[in-house]
């Protein structure tokens, strides 16, 4: 391993900088802005440049800190820790200056920053205007850190408090550009990183199988980065696979696992008449792609079995009818277990395990997806005998989420659908369209003690029954459970491309989440407009679209008003939309060409006419 090579900038007396010189494998590049002849006559700053020079650092005077490529070739860059403590335009200079100082400082830190490099800034406590200062700043009165650091591709990953009093021989000064110490009680260190990239979102065709056939189309661009990630696959470490694996093997502790799949078709053929067709990716195939009818009827797909509409379904096949051309992405895998049971394809008391994700259009809150992992376990078990095998299933289902859960224990419920009182979540309230639940499973925590759906247990459609047998299903949404037992708070972090979410769960091990992004500036819009007359506005497809346009930057959308004109009757509703990463750097200006974008693409494709 290399020298680690650190920046010091700002510096008054060279205190710190002497302080940090002696670290075994550290090579230490002190800067000040002012001249060598300026410089030195700060108390003590001729002893602390004596001390940097002996020990092997290199001491530079007039260095810019917003101009640092200017000062370090590419040859010298490349430093893996850059300190600037208690930066200050000087003088009575105000909170707007300091902002542009600091703005400026981070885009100039992104030419000569190590890739896996860190920014410290030290700040007097409030300056920041995170909510780690205490007391905090109005925002406006604040130097508002976090936002002008991330218009550079910044995120803020750690704060800590700066202990002056650790640091041999530290002494602060530069009070109003003069040689006098100040305050630092509560002073905060802000330690930055760099953040992936945003992304790019070209357009992706996609192959699958298709009632025998290969066709491919085109992907959806809100699924592009979520669309064949590989999260179930066998050499995935990703807390979702650990869950279904770790699931999986408590089963089969109690039941032989017949067949485990997650190599299902992603598309379904007809009009899933019991749904939401707003809650639907409808699908268009690449030209000259279309399935032969005949073989269709042979395969998976066609007979799209959810119990509101089986039966139709299979009219339409008995009757010889071609099934309507439509398509769309699997919303769930409860078709494909109603095809092994139709088949009869399993043995009284032996479990199928189906997994892979599921796609549905959803209102934008923190834990609805418009992609997740479900897991589905269908148990086929003697008439009479169901109500036991249930509640051994979920007992052994119990059992292996208390063993996964990291610190405090979950609550862990199966509440029946009757009396279910809790408010349904996304996840819950669109089982409810695919047929009737017997149960909630549900999972509560400290943070959310009242318990989140996680998954719903149902007994097949009469229609697929027999005299002997009764076929039990229970699907579970693997993401909800990852984010509960591993304290996430936003699925989107699930799908993050940042490789330091990943690296906190090696080998598969479920641990505590640390957040790796902290105070995530937000970016509010509001939005009003006409709807056309007689016209009802679909919330699903409005946020769908903001999903689109912001790349799931958009983590929030409000109603605030509601207005009809007295006399003409048009309505009006008027949105505050919030604009947030949770896990990459967004800036003012790019949350500003957001919500011109979203804007536009509402006039153009939602029909709707902005005041």
């Amino acid at each position: 391993m290399g020298l680690r090579r650190v920046l010091l900038l700002g510096e008054g007396n060279f205190s710190f900088s002497a302080a940090l010189c002696g670290a075994q494998g550290t090579q230490v590049v002190a800067t000040c802005y002012e001249s060598e002849e300026e410089a030195v006559g700060a108390a003590g700053a001729a002893r602390s440049i004596r001390r940097l020079r002996d020990s092997g650092a290199e001491v530079v005077f007039s260095v810019d800190c917003t101009k640092l490529g200017e000062h370090f070739s590419p040859g010298q860059r490349e430093f893996d820790r850059i300190y600037f403590n208690f930066p200050h335009c000087g003088r009575k200079a105000g909170v707007a200056k300091n902002r542009q100082l600091l703005a400026r400082f981070f885009h100039s830190c992104a030419e000569v920053l190590a890739q896996e490099g860190e920014i410290h800034v030290a700040l007097c406590n409030g300056q920041g205007g995170t909510p780690a200062d205490q007391p905090r700043r109005e925002w406006h009165n604040s130097w508002q850190i976090a936002a002008v650091a991330a218009g550079a591709g910044f995120i803020l990953s750690r704060v800590h408090p700066f202990k002056a009093e650790t640091i041999e021989g530290y002494k602060c000064t530069g009070y109003r550009s003069q040689d006098k110490s100040f305050c630092v009680e509560g002073a905060l260190n802000h330690v930055f990183t760099r953040s992936t990239a945003p992304l790019c979102f070209t357009p992706l065709s996609c192959k699958t199988q298709l009632g025998g056939q290969k066709v491919s189309f085109q992907v959806p661009q809100v699924l592009v980065d979520k669309i064949n990630r590989g999260f179930l696959e066998e050499n995935s470490s990703h807390p979702v696979r650990t869950i279904k694996e770790k699931l999986s093997a408590g089963l089969s502790q109690a039941f032989p696992l017949e067949n485990t799949s997650s190599c299902l078709p992603l598309l379904h053929q007809g009009h899933p008449d019991g749904l939401c067709p707003s809650n639907i990716f409808w699908i268009t195939l690449s030209p000259g792609e279309a399935p032969n009818t005949e073989k269709m009827s042979q395969g998976l797909a066609n007979p799209v079995l959810f119990s509101h509409f089986g039966q139709e379904a299979d009219k339409n096949v008995q009757e010889g009818c071609p099934a309507p051309q439509q398509f769309y992405l699997r919303p769930s895998l409860l078709p494909h277990a109603q095809a092994i049971i139709k088949k009869r394809a399993f043995s009284p008391g032996a479990l199928q395990v189906l997994s892979g994700p599921v796609f549905r259009k959803c209102r934008i809150t923190p834990h609805s997806m418009p992609v997740f992992h479900e897991m589905l376990i269908v148990l086929a078990v003697s008439r009479g005998t169901e109500s036991s095998c249930v509640q051994m299933l979920v007992d052994n289902i119990k059992t292996t989420l208390n063993s996964l859960c990291q610190g405090v224990e979950p609550t862990i419920s199966l509440q029946e659908a009757t009396s279910f009182g809790a408010e349904l979540n996304d996840f819950a309230a669109f089982e409810r369209q695919l047929g009737e639940i017997q149960h909630f499973l549900c999972v509560g925590t400290e943070a959310e003690p009242s318990g989140s759906c996680v998954g719903v247990v149902r007994t097949a459609p009469d229609e697929l029954k027999s005299r002997e047998l009764v076929v039990v299903s229970v699907s579970l949404n693997l993401d909800l459970l990852a984010m509960l037992l591993c304290g996430i708070s936003d699925w989107r972090m699930l799908w993050t491309s940042d490789r330091r979410f990943l690296r906190q769960f090696p080998e598969g091990e479920l641990r505590l989440f640390e957040n790796f992004s902290l105070y995530p500036p937000s970016y509010l819009h509001d939005v009003s407009f006409w709807l056309a007359d007689g016209e009802e506005f679909d919330e699903v497809a409005f946020h769908t679209l903001a999903r689109r346009v912001s790349g799931e930057t958009v983590v929030s959308i409000q109603l605030r008003d509601n207005f009809q004109q007295p006399g003409t009757g048009r309505r009006s509703l008027c949105y505050r939309v919030t604009f947030q990463s949770c896990d990459r750097a967004l800036g003012s200006r790019e949350a500003a060409e957001m919500q011109l974008r979203l804007r536009e693409e509402m006039q153009q494709h939602l029909g709707v006419t902005l005041r």
